[in-house]
């Protein structure tokens, strides 16, 4: 599981980093909500942890814009602001929980793990885009019908792929998601694996799912 963190108070957003970690999350802190919010649209994250009160883009206008762009990663929102209305106004922007501050980190976790199960019940086990469908529980991968076999990696990479909804995933993302490496080795290993996939999805289509977005990563989309 992926987390970030939009935090900017430094000593809560370790506290948060160092307990997320413990119970084997991958974690991204940020401290500003420019960046949080380029992050967050970027997709690959299965929740946000969002502070309100955030320099350059506060945390309610950060989760009003991840929403008015179609994304539905759950947010927990973090506040020192816990009147009613305060919560209220925070759950009406598209947050799916809200804590004030200050909590407990038992609670948090307990927060955390409850919001997760219940996203991953909602998930379609079917992933789709145009005629290409990708079964999450089998791994059945099938265009226009016909049946496609992958490899495990080959597999996993698609699955990031459709996992993002649509944005672009990085390099390195990819490498965390299919390699489960915490950094860039710096080889082609992304790039070899994307040409096979775009081999066995793409060269026998008329139309391309599988798209390069130049200095940035790869994603699925249809293009004829």
């Amino acid at each position: 599981m992926r987390l970030l963190i939009v935090e900017d108070d430094l000593k809560i957003a370790a506290l948060l980093g160092s307990a997320l970690r413990a119970e084997d999350f991958e974690v991204l802190s940020l401290e500003d909500g420019v960046t949080g919010l380029e992050e967050a649209l970027k997709g690959g994250f299965d929740m946000l942890l969002v502070d309100i009160m955030l320099p350059g883009v506060d945390g309610l206008s950060l989760v009003r814009e991840l929403r008015a762009k179609g994304h539905a990663t759950p947010v927990i929102m973090l506040s020192a602001r816990g009147e009613v209305e305060q919560r209220v106004e925070g759950l009406d922007a598209g947050a799916d929980d809200y804590l004030p501050k200050p909590f407990a980190m038992s609670e948090l976790m307990a927060r955390v793990r409850s919001l997760l199960r219940r996203n991953l019940q909602q998930k379609p086990s079917m992933f789709s885009i145009a005629d290409l469908t990708f079964d999450q529980g089998t791994k059945e991968v099938r265009r226009a019908g016909r049946r496609i076999e992958l490899s495990t990696r080959e597999g996993l990479l698609l699955e990031c792929l459709f996992r993002a909804e649509g944005c672009v995933v990085s390099r390195r993302d990819i490498i965390s998601a299919v390699w489960e490496y915490d950094f860039d080795p710096g080889s082609n290993l992304v790039e070899v694996y994307v040409r096979r996939l775009r081999d066995k999805i793409d060269r026998d289509f008329p139309a391309s799912i599988i798209q390069t977005v130049r200095g940035l990563g790869y994603a699925l989309r249809l293009q004829p």
